[in-house]
């Protein structure tokens, strides 16, 4: 059973910056998808970046050029640096594990979630 435990939401003005973090505990290490969601009110749980079984990254079109995805394996910990906030980026942040192969972008492949971080960016 893998936890995790997402961190550093919080509600900014467009343009400034939120680092989100997220804990992994009963890690195993052969994950083959590992990533970062949001979802808006209303809105369906969407893709914002990852990392598939050969460590590659990717990032969702809106978010290319701002937000960046990095892990410290030391630390069983994922991370998502977020600069040039706009409003819409707002909705709860999701990290999330997956051990089966597929389009890690999708949510479909991912089986572990965390309780999700709220992020609220106004203009």
């Amino acid at each position: 059973q893998v936890q995790l435990v997402e961190s550093g939401g919080g509600s900014v003005q467009a343009g400034e910056t939120l680092r989100l973090s997220c804990v992994a505990s009963g890690y195993t290490g052969s994950r083959v998808c590992m990533g970062w969601f949001r979802q808006a009110p209303g809105k369906e749980r969407e893709g914002v970046a990852n990392f598939d079984h050969y460590d590659r990254k990717y990032y969702r079109d809106s978010v290319k050029g701002r937000f960046t995805i990095s892990q410290d394996s030391a630390k069983n910990t994922l991370y998502l640096q977020m600069n040039s906030l706009e409003p819409g980026d707002t909705g709860m942040y999701y990290c999330a594990v997956g051990y089966s192969y597929g389009n890690c972008a999708t949510r479909y492949y991912y089986t572990f979630w965390g309780q999700g971080t709220q992020v609220t960016v106004s203009s």
